[in-house]
């Protein structure tokens, strides 16, 4: 079973079925989010459509590049042998 998982998503072979899946998760995410009722919401911005996906994938690209900067520029890398 899980050889079957691991295959699909590491083979070249299934590219275009894994891309259709995706995009059908994709557009079902978009088309529940927009059924969601938001009459009783604190705030402007969380009645959006789409409001959360966005917030979420900002702060996923902003927290890797800090990580990176930190990592590379603030001098928190080390060499792979460091330890040795």
């Amino acid at each position: 079973m899980i050889k079957r998982v691991v295959d699909f998503f590491g083979d070249a072979k299934y590219e275009s079925r894994r891309r259709r899946l995706f995009y059908l998760a994709l557009a079902l995410i978009v088309i529940a989010d927009i059924l969601v009722l938001r009459e009783h919401t604190e705030y402007l911005w969380d009645r959006l459509p789409g409001w959360s996906a966005i917030y979420g994938f900002g702060s996923c690209v902003l927290l890797i590049f800090v990580s990176k900067f930190l990592g590379h520029q603030g001098g928190l890398m080390r060499r792979e042998d460091y330890y040795d």
